[in-house]
């Protein structure tokens, strides 16, 4: 399973994992400043503060996005 990562001033990463996306959307409904799947990259982290991202990745109905801080990975 090929993860992807989306760094954030340099101590906060989300990471996608495609392969377990169900596109359940609750990440782009959430926060569509940050996910918007017509763009490239399609994730922009710097869009919201990283409490915002962390309540919306423990969201995620499939696992699909994680995050790590400073090397500590989270995710489902």
């Amino acid at each position: 399973m090929e993860t992807k990562r989306y760094p954030k001033d340099g101590s906060f990463t989300i990471l996608w994992t495609p392969s377990k996306c169900i596109h359940a959307g609750i990440c782009v409904k959430t926060l569509s400043q940050v996910y918007n799947p017509k763009d490239r990259p399609w994730i922009k982290p710097k869009n919201a503060n990283q409490e915002e991202l962390i309540k919306q990745i423990d969201n995620c109905p499939s696992g699909a996005l994680g995050y790590e801080i400073k090397g500590n990975s989270t995710s489902k």
